[in-house]
């Protein structure tokens, strides 16, 4: 699942492949928030001191327990950052030297300041107002629970307005990677693909690119919805090779729509059901992230790598968000699937234990020093 040997290997690759990088393209959207990372106070020393509740299930004792009853719980504030999957995708691979293009909600008619300094490292266009997350975080798990009325500005309509349509399309049809992430909280996504199979599309020529999706959480949303949303990426297949990157929840929401088996006991398991939506969506590749590993799945590749152990994440909100850059940078370096889940899983890892994300260099010092419970 994860061999020194792949490790040594993969690194070496990283860094032969550092300089090309930064000759690397990608055009990302299209949401974007404002976070607030908070920890949930479960006892108050004194004005400066607290102790937090670390597990997700307690907090669920705590409001259980006052159901009928009324309580009151104190949120603390650790950190406000840029938020929203597009804009930490898209700082994690700028970190990782890949030139990026951003367009998204990051406030309107101007920019949140919250972005000025991702501004400075990707190329950042605006077309809608952000939306605010509160990210609950415990040792085990993240609570999100976010605004996001906003979002109903990412319309076809208003990209064409705001940012116009000769751009997108100059964009869309000439960067090594295209990536739309958030389909869950962005209402008109799937009305927005459909323009841009119908409209943008049949007029591609030149070599085959990559497009990455990520559903993010679609729980709340229709299975008919769900449905309709795996179809459209289904069809970027003809134009694009298909990345569809799930966390382990959502790999057993789309199972579950699919009539596939919506529970996975072992890594193993896991790679099976990935195989089996695969078979269903005929994807290029399919890739599910839980916390602790990672399996992707193409025509003859499948493939089950653990990552690098973390006692005490200094962040868990964006974690996902990182393991996709890392992926994506993987197979854009025309990595196996081994080694493009490596990278994914140790740009996830090196996030959660720093807060920062890694460059190149930075990921290939890990997987040559990697982290076990002693170090």
């Amino acid at each position: 699942m994860n061999s020194p040997e792949l490790r040594q290997e993969c690194a070496a690759k990283l860094l032969a492949a550092e300089s090309s990088a930064t000759k690397l393209s990608a055009f990302l959207g299209i949401d974007g928030f404002v976070d607030e990372i908070i920890h949930v106070v479960g006892r108050r020393d004194d004005a400066d001191h607290y102790e937090r509740i670390p597990l997700m299930s307690q907090f669920a004792e705590r409001i259980a327990a006052a159901a009928g009853k009324s309580t009151n719980i104190e949120l603390a504030t650790q950190q406000i950052k840029l938020g929203g999957n597009g804009p930490i995708m898209a700082n994690a691979m700028a970190s990782l030297g890949v030139k990026v293009t951003y367009l998204g909600s990051l406030g309107y008619p101007t920019m949140h300041p919250i972005f000025d300094e991702f501004a400075t490292r990707v190329e950042a266009h605006t077309i809608g107002e952000a939306g605010h997350t509160d990210a609950l975080e415990f040792d085990d798990a993240k609570l999100m629970l976010g605004k996001m009325a906003q979002l109903k500005e990412v319309t076809w309509s208003n990209i064409q307005a705001r940012f116009g349509r000769e751009r997108f399309a100059s964009k869309f049809a000439g960067s090594d990677l295209v990536g739309f992430v958030n389909w869950t909280m962005i209402p008109y996504m799937s009305d927005l693909w459909e323009s841009l199979l119908t409209e943008l599309c049949p007029g591609f020529s030149g070599p085959r690119r990559k497009i990455f999706f990520d559903l993010a959480d679609p729980q709340k949303r229709t299975p008919a919805d769900i449905l309709r949303a795996l179809e459209l990426i289904k069809r970027f297949q003809k134009h694009f090779d298909v990345i569809l990157g799930l966390n382990e929840k959502e790999g057993f929401e789309i199972a579950s729509v699919m009539g596939l088996p919506t529970e996975a006991t072992s890594p193993n398991e896991l790679l099976g059901l990935a195989c089996q939506i695969n078979r269903g969506l005929q994807l290029d590749t399919l890739v599910i992230h839980p916390v602790s590993y990672a399996v992707a799945v193409s025509s003859g590749d499948a493939e089950i790598i653990a990552g690098p152990f973390v006692g005490k994440p200094l962040i868990t909100t964006g974690a996902g968000d990182h393991f996709n850059s890392g992926f994506c940078l993987g197979k854009l370096f025309g990595f196996n699937n081994a080694m493009s889940v490596l990278t994914g899983v140790t740009t996830s890892g090196f996030y959660v234990r720093t807060a920062q994300s890694p460059t190149i260099r930075q990921l290939a010092e890990m997987m040559q020093n990697w982290p076990s419970k002693e170090n």
